[in-house]
């Protein structure tokens, strides 16, 4: 847990550095700092969706998640979370920017592989290099998403504490059936997400995000049925 811990607390670092530096920040550079953020999320995401090596299963999951998301309202329930934490925490921050914020920042910090790998090896070998490592670029990122979104980008801090720190704790029993495949198309599902966020962030289409994140769970489920359907 240590290592998540860290990197719990790069987040939020960055994210103070870079609430610091939107405050000094004139408002007709706000639009440039949104820009290079969607553009970090597409080149990310794209690095990361290109990892998927099923693009059937890919669509699948991705469609049946959408679906499944929608009809459950998860972007609502984020929304409602992010209010719900803006009142107990900051009050000065507006509902929408919270909770837009804390959702985008969460979905990039959770969906890579680094998070899956790296609190498998620090669970399992105590090797913590490879969190460590994510911790350094996600207090980057904080910066830049922090200055463009505000306060809700350090509460994602939870979600990474939440996530990973289940991962590290389960990581004896899970690892077996996390599979090199699995890893790639899990990353390929979350790298759609990114491209979401980065798509919003432009303004180029809003899109949901929140709602296509039971996709993550039918990519595992199509992994493990990939054996008995050839066709996947």
């Amino acid at each position: 847990m240590l290592a998540t811990i860290i990197n719990a607390i790069a987040i939020v670092a960055g994210s103070l550095v870079g609430l610091l530096f939107k405050k000094g920040l004139a408002k007709r550079y706000e639009q440039a700092i949104f820009t290079a953020a969607g553009i970090v999320s597409l080149v990310v995401g794209i690095q990361m969706a290109v990892k998927t090596s099923h693009v059937l299963a890919f669509a699948i999951a991705l469609i049946l998640g959408g679906l499944l998301g929608t009809a459950l309202d998860i972007e609502g329930a984020v929304f409602r979370l992010g209010e719900g934490l803006k009142r107990r925490f900051a009050k000065d921050e507006e509902g929408g920017s919270f909770a837009l914020g804390f959702l985008n920042a969460s979905v990039l910090y959770c969906s890579g592989a680094m998070a899956i790998v790296g609190s498998f090896k620090a669970g399992t070998e105590h090797d913590y290099a490879l969190i460590l490592t994510k911790s350094v670029l996600d207090g980057l990122l904080s910066i830049l998403f922090a200055s463009a979104m505000g306060v809700g980008v350090a509460f994602s801090a939870l979600s990474v504490l939440a996530y990973q720190g289940i991962l590290t704790l389960v990581s004896v029993w899970v690892k077996p059936y996390v599979s090199p495949l699995m890893l790639g198309e899990l990353t390929g599902i979350g790298g759609a997400l990114v491209i979401m966020i980065g798509i919003n962030l432009l303004e180029l289409k809003k899109l949901k995000t929140g709602d296509f994140l039971p996709g993550l769970v039918f990519t595992v489920l199509l992994v493990l049925a990939m054996p008995f359907a050839s066709f996947l």
